[in-house]
């Protein structure tokens, strides 16, 4: 997916308008995603911010305190919007600001905005109180929540001309989505217990003794709580892993803003690692500071560096 499109046209008044609409809920509402985007070229962080903001737009139907039908009627009608933005046709004075920079960003870059309909299905899944038996059936969730993300945000980011297996790109962008969504569950294990969701594979749970779920700040009598937790830190690192592949077919701020969400998503594992309890106690996060360093650190190229030198070792 190269970057075939050329992105520093003019932008007229009432679109810009639509964008920082859209950078202000992205800068408020979106702590690690915004650290990211903030190293990307003006016109590709206003894209990926009308495409935070569309999607921050479903997940809030899906987290609110509506009645499930309604979140469902919601929900569709946020499809049909969708469907106007694909069919281009929001006018640039339409009254949703999220639209009309959604349509604008779709109409300068070749995004894939079917993977917001994905989304769409996979917040469905929650307000059906959806649970997962297998890991396997959880990837299907967290490819609709996450791994379409990823391929939305490459549609922004384009790849690189002559990168090597770039016909790949799609896929590790997905998978990049994946090891970031299990981290977000991992994170939020209490937090979505309290609003009776359980997203981590029954038997996963079953295996270590935690089927009873995490209602309180402390695991399940007679559980291995922090096995479970260290079994399911393997998995996402195994993720991160396989879609960091991605970040040498990027050019270089597109791959220092992959690799500064990802490296912050990182950081919150090795969190999680060293101490599993913590997630019961509240949400775990990291500083500032932490964060601005790992920003720095993927401007640097550092990541893709590794990546790159490991990719060509396994091919030798």
């Amino acid at each position: 997916m190269i970057r075939a499109v050329e992105a520093s046209q003019a932008v007229s008044a009432p679109v810009l308008a639509a964008y920082r609409y859209c950078e202000t809920v992205t800068g408020q509402q979106a702590r690690n995603f915004a650290y990211g985007i903030r190293l990307l070229p003006t016109a590709e962080r206003r894209a990926m911010s009308a495409l935070y903001a569309f999607s921050r737009r479903v997940d809030d139907i899906g987290d609110g305190e509506l009645p499930g039908a309604v979140k469902v009627e919601r929900l569709e009608d946020t499809r049909a919007l969708l469907a106007r933005v694909r069919a281009g046709a929001v006018e640039e004075d339409d009254t949703d600001p999220v639209a009309v920079a959604l349509t604008h960003a779709a109409g300068v870059f070749p995004i894939p905005l079917g993977g917001l309909d994905e989304l769409i299905d996979g917040v469905q899944m929650d307000v059906r109180g959806a649970t997962y038996e297998t890991w396997d059936d959880l990837k299907v969730y967290c490819r609709c929540v996450a791994g379409a993300i990823g391929r939305l945000s490459l549609g922004v980011f384009g790849t690189e001309p002559g990168a090597r297996g770039v016909e790949r790109a799609p896929e590790y962008a997905d998978t990049l989505g994946l090891a970031l969504q299990l981290t977000n569950i991992l994170r939020d294990v209490r937090e979505d217990a309290e609003g009776g969701r359980t997203y981590l594979p029954a038997d996963d749970l079953a295996k270590f003794g935690c089927s009873a779920g995490f209602a309180g700040p402390t695991p399940p009598e007679g559980s291995d709580f922090a096995g479970l937790i260290h079994f399911e830190v393997r998995r996402a690192r195994a993720l991160f892993a396989e879609g960091y592949r991605l970040l040498p077919m990027l050019d270089r701020r597109s791959g220092a803003c992959v690799a500064a969400m990802a490296g912050i998503y990182r950081r919150l594992l090795d969190r999680i690692e060293r101490d599993p309890e913590a997630v019961l106690r509240g949400r775990v996060s990291l500083p500032g500071r932490e964060k601005a360093y790992v920003a720095v650190r993927g401007l640097s190229g550092f990541d893709t560096r590794h990546v790159s030198r490991h990719t060509l070792r396994g091919r030798a």
